[in-house]
């Protein structure tokens, strides 16, 4: 991509509170006539990105932003322009969107788009809708297999639907046993299991997927296909080689003190807020976190939050 002649949009993700997203299609004498695509427009001269969000939904859609966070940053070149695309999650706004310029708009369900062609620089973000806000990290060592099991229903019952299943100090049989247990009632409520592991494992143990640590990212060269591939990021470096591997997401840490890594520095959310300026891929916040964090996370550019202590409360 030639950076010199990029061209900068500002893309909003509009979400309601049912979950849909609003997706306009383009007119025909533009290019891609009849796509569809998330609302947005370029960049004018000396604009920032949030202002020219603001301006774009009022001339296209009549709404006015509540409440926005930023979110991926996604370049694509298409034969007409090279394009870097500054993607907004909008939760919140007034007015009823409407088609200003003439355009066709309709709310669609993530997962289950009913029109169609879309652009295709929109794969990704497409992709990071699927995921849920609130990611849990097992911890059936310290709580005991039979209670972590039980907080497991609870909470996949309460609306988790992202687990990481990370005991490393266990042997592959204990491992496999945990998984025959946990995977059937995260399975029959539409949750997905990721193994902290190697790929060959998570799909023996039957998980959807996989999570690197930093280690692992670092050595890998190629992601594992046919199934989800996660990594645990420290740095502006580690990200990279996440979005350059094409993981489906990254978990940053630490933001806050905890008390497994109690000699680590924090990241705070100023430094979690410069290190996803211009993420590529959804990341989840992690480290000294409650879900009460769970706001201040997406208005610093995070996907959401990643919980171990505290989402298997009773």
């Amino acid at each position: 991509m030639n950076r010199a002649g990029i061209v900068r949009v500002a893309v909003a993700v509009l979400q309601g509170t049912d979950g849909r997203v609003l997706v306009a299609q383009r007119l025909a004498d533009t290019p891609y006539p009849g796509y569809w695509e998330f609302p947005g427009g370029k960049l004018e001269a000396g604009e920032s990105a949030p202002a020219a969000l603001a301006r774009e939904l009022d001339e296209e859609l009549g709404i006015q932003i509540v409440r926005s966070a930023p979110w991926l940053v996604q370049r694509y070149s298409y034969p007409h322009a090279d394009v870097e695309l500054i993607f907004f999650r909008v939760f919140a706004w007034r007015g009823e969107p409407r088609g200003r310029m003439g355009q066709a708009i309709a709310w669609q369900t993530p997962g289950a788009f009913d029109v169609a062609p879309l652009l295709p620089a929109n794969a990704t973000v497409l992709r990071a809708l699927g995921l849920p806000l609130i990611y849990g990290i097992s911890m059936a060592e310290d709580l005991g297999e039979e209670v972590f099991l039980r907080r497991a229903r609870i909470s996949i019952a309460e609306g988790l639907r992202l687990i990481q299943l990370r005991e490393k100090s266990w042997p592959v049989e204990r491992l496999q046993r945990l998984a025959d247990r946990l995977l059937p009632i995260a399975q029959a409520a539409g949750a997905r299991v990721l193994l902290n592991g190697d790929a060959a494992l998570a799909l023996r143990l039957g998980c959807a997927g996989v999570h690197r640590t930093a280690a692992a990212l670092q050595r890998a060269t190629v992601r594992p296909e046919g199934m989800l591939c996660a990594a645990s990021c420290h740095d502006s470096a580690e990200l990279g080689r996440a979005a350059k591997l094409g993981l489906d997401f990254a978990v940053l840490g630490t933001v806050a003190p905890t008390p497994s890594h109690p000699h680590a520095e924090p990241l705070g959310w100023a430094g979690v807020a410069q290190l996803l300026r211009a993420t590529p891929l959804p990341v989840y916040a992690l480290g000294g976190l409650s879900r009460d964090d769970l706001d201040t996370a997406i208005a610093h550019g995070a996907h959401g939050i990643a919980l171990r202590r505290a989402v298997w409360n009773d």
